[in-house]
């Protein structure tokens, strides 16, 4: 998403409708809450927010993406972000075939340009196969790429669940990891077992708030393992998260992957950078209406909930699902590798306005103080051992 500063404003107040089904949300919540004896993880909270059927925020019908949403993804910035991309994906087609899996997919915005793309390098996958849990969503994607389908070019087809025979090609996940629920920690000036608390979730009055309780072994250990990885320990008052269920995901993923490779795009950082002791405060942040906040208890069902990613421990969960980190840089790296230039040139036709709106949504890609550094990519290769031209630019894999 297009990330802003953090608002201090008032938030635009949801309609009726809105409310009430945020409030059939909220309730769910608390009958949650109640048989889990009092409490839940935050982790359980932003899936059940997200992704309770016909209630959470990705599953249910409101607007999410693009000027009328809540934010604006990178494919919805530019057509450019999508041609660039396919030109990866061709790169590993040409050598491995198969077929392209999109996952989370949003408007279909990004399969659309990358179809379109493809389509002008003679280099389509067998499949593009779309894995989208929202009905809604669906609906969309296939009112956009009806030209697609009724060209019959390439086979499309929605998937609700990776694929469970052994396949090969190409895995894109834009904007995917970030929505991955995660657990919230605080450290405290205790020491051993007492110093790691669990920040977790509680029902007040008609809304919910934050606790605090012991955190278990599992939790414990993996924040022993990040401080190992740090300059130094995390601070007393030092609040942030972590995805525990990062491994798993990328398993259910790769599994029945046999040769290709898997982009993700997503803003996060290595985590030498990510618990940086200044960060005291975690990367949660929630979007609504294009407002930056980070309250995950306002309007439930209303507002995106996600975390910063952090890559490093991508790259080593790589090791349990069998496979090798290809490539690690940043958005604007990424685009120049795959060939932006290029792809910009083939744009020049237009008039003075439309080269000036082109201009304008490069920047927003590319820029520092835009989607440029704070956007990420990470290849994941399996079976695949050619160079892949977007890191060719530049390439910090060493930083993880």
């Amino acid at each position: 998403m297009n990330l802003t500063s953090r608002q201090s404003q008032p938030l635009p107040e949801p309609g009726a409708d809105a409310l009430a089904h945020s409030a059939r949300l909220t309730q769910h919540l608390r009958e949650v809450i109640a048989r889990a004896g009092g409490y839940i993880g935050f982790d359980r909270y932003m899936h059940e927010a997200l992704y309770a059927p016909g209630l959470g925020y990705y599953s249910a019908g409101s607007t999410k993406f693009g000027a009328q949403g809540d934010f604006t993804t990178a494919p919805e910035v530019s057509s450019v972000f999508g041609y660039c991309l396919a030109r990866q994906c061709a790169q590993v087609l040409q050598v491995s075939g198969g077929d392209l899996l999109e996952i989370g997919p949003g408007t279909g915005r990004l399969a659309r340009d990358i179809l379109d793309e493809l389509h002008r390098l003679n280099c389509s996958p067998g499949k593009y196969q779309l894995l989208e849990v929202s009905a809604d969503l669906r609906n969309r994607q296939r009112q956009l790429l009806v030209p697609h389908l009724n060209a019959g070019a390439v086979d499309i087809e929605w998937l609700d669940a990776p694929p469970v025979l052994p396949w090969k090609g190409v895995i894109l996940a834009n904007e995917v990891l970030d929505a991955l629920p995660v657990r919230c920690f605080e450290i405290t000036r205790g020491t051993g077992a007492d110093r790691v608390l669990e920040r977790v979730v509680v029902a007040r009055d008609a809304g919910f708030g934050w606790d605090r309780v012991p955190a278990d072994d599992a939790l414990r250990e993996a924040v022993n393992d990040i401080e190992s990885a740090l300059a130094a320990p995390m601070p007393a008052g030092y609040r942030s998260e972590l995805c525990m269920g990062l491994t798993a995901w990328l398993q259910s993923l790769l599994g029945q992957l046999q040769e290709g490779v898997v982009i993700l795009a997503d803003y996060g950082m290595p985590r030498a950078e990510y618990y940086l002791p200044e960060r005291r405060e975690g990367t949660l942040i929630c979007h609504y209406r294009h407002r930056a906040h980070d309250d995950p208890f306002l309007y439930p069902g209303l507002q995106d909930i996600s975390a910063w990613v952090d890559f490093t421990a991508v790259a080593r969960a790589t090791e349990v699902a069998e496979c090798s980190v290809a490539g690690f840089t940043t958005q604007a790296h990424f685009l120049i590798g795959t060939g932006l230039e290029s792809v910009m040139q083939k744009q020049t036709g237009g008039s003075v306005e439309e080269q000036m709106r082109l201009a304008s949504e490069v920047k927003t890609l590319t820029l520092p103080g835009e989607m440029g550094e704070r956007f990420k990519f990470m290849a994941l290769a399996k079976g695949y051992e050619e160079a892949l031209c977007g890191f060719s630019f530049r390439n910090l894999q060493g930083k993880l």
